[in-house]
């Protein structure tokens, strides 16, 4: 257990940045979920719409630095590519 006050304090900002970052994660894996889904169901006007939703969330996680950039840029490559191949 921490011993110094600036320990003590690092603990507490450290579990409230936690709290935070797993809503925010969770947030992006809603919006990624819900075009995943979409693009199962065969629903192509459904998953464009979710993933103009997405789109902005995932860059927002990367502003906020819960997520890495390049790993946004695969998600979102992967996903465009799912939606293009309802269309085929």
């Amino acid at each position: 257990m921490a011993q110094h006050k600036s320990a003590k304090k690092r603990i507490v900002r450290n579990e409230k940045r936690r709290v935070i970052n797993h809503a925010r994660i969770s947030r992006i894996r809603t919006f990624v979920k819900k075009v995943e889904n979409a693009i199962a169901a065969g629903n192509k006007e459904l998953a464009a719409e979710a993933f103009k939703l997405a789109q902005p969330e995932l860059h927002r996680g990367v502003t906020r630095g819960v997520l890495l950039k390049n790993t946004v840029a695969r998600k979102l490559s992967r996903l465009s590519k799912g939606i293009k191949a309802l269309s085929a």
